[in-house]
């Protein structure tokens, strides 16, 4: 298992090839569109494409798919204005992450001006590997990227009450979301749930690199985000719960920061006829998850080498 691991580790850090002639582009690992000459292959549920150049970097991406259905869905955005990548970590079901994959960056480009020239590749969905410094006449910033989590949310949300009378366990899927925006040699990083990226920089001349967390992730299982629940909810002795020796979220969910499982969120989405497991023995007075980002900014520098995006399957083996 660890050498499958290291051997996904190891397609995300050297990129496969250099088409040179591929500056601009738009990628959904497994989700369709063309390869635009991109190098991809499969080995079992291991899927991988090489899109080569990228901006002033090189990305690659892989993917080890976990369940029968892929919840999953990543995306690169790219253009000689600016780089946007996308990691939407599914659970209860593919729904949501398709749905932010089709509108998070819509609103997000929409919202924050941003101009791009790309065609479609492929798409990433575990591991990205990247070396970017991109200029962008857009205008980024935290409130636009803030704006399209927000609008994201809203309209997923819609679609559920849309949906209620013929597929209501639509409000018990969601995604964790892993953003990054690199814009005028600025990295912004917004995150809802437990992926993370890592920032590799190199370390004086030596030629070692040390890892950089860059991401802020909210899973019970952490003592300051339980605090944290425990503080915005001060009334609710079970707000945080430990089963089988896991903290979750009412004895439900690990995380608590998602866009969708909206049965945590809205109470006319928490009774029948939603599956029991979801359904909370008390009223629900407030929203009890978040769709609300951690974002953060990082000026670039020029040690600093590459970045990986991944999704808590990942990490939880290295």
């Amino acid at each position: 298992m660890l050498q499958g691991f290291m051997n996904l580790l190891s397609l995300c850090w050297k990129p496969f090839g250099h088409e040179k002639g591929n500056h601009g582009a738009n990628g959904v690992l497994g989700g369709g569109g063309s390869s635009g000459g991109s190098k991809e292959g499969k080995d079992g549920l291991l899927w991988y494409r090489d899109i080569g150049k990228y901006g002033s970097g090189d990305f690659s991406m892989a993917v080890i798919q976990a369940n029968q259905v892929l919840e999953d869905q990543s995306q690169i955005e790219s253009g000689q204005y600016g780089t946007f990548v996308g990691i939407y970590d599914g659970h209860g079901g593919p729904e949501t992450a398709r749905y932010v994959c089709d509108h998070l960056f819509k609103h997000f480009r929409g919202s924050s001006l941003w101009r791009r020239s790309c065609s479609y590749v492929g798409v990433l969905r575990l591991c990205v590997y990247a070396a970017i410094a991109a200029e962008s006449q857009g205008v980024v910033t935290a409130e636009t990227i803030q704006r399209a989590f927000r609008q994201t949310e809203e309209g997923f949300t819609t679609l559920v009450s849309e949906s209620w009378s013929t597929r209501p366990n639509m409000a018990t899927v969601g995604t964790c979301c892993l953003v990054g925006v690199i814009h005028q040699q600025t990295l912004f990083i917004a995150n809802l749930g437990d992926s993370r990226v890592v920032l590799g920089k190199k370390v004086g001349n030596t030629g070692g690199i040390a890892a950089l967390q860059l991401s802020t992730e909210h899973n019970a299982n952490i003592a300051a985000i339980r605090q944290e629940l425990k503080e915005l909810h001060p009334n609710d002795p079970q707000i945080v719960v430990l089963k089988h020796g896991v903290w979750r979220v009412k004895g439900i969910i690990q995380v608590s920061r998602s866009i969708g499982d909206v049965y945590m969120k809205h109470a006319r989405y928490n009774r029948e006829p939603i599956n029991g497991k979801f359904r909370l023995p008390e009223p629900m007075n407030m929203p009890i998850l978040s769709a609300n980002p951690t974002i953060i900014s990082h000026d670039l520098q020029p040690n600093d080498s590459f970045l990986i995006f991944a999704s808590d399957g990942l990490w939880e083996h290295l």
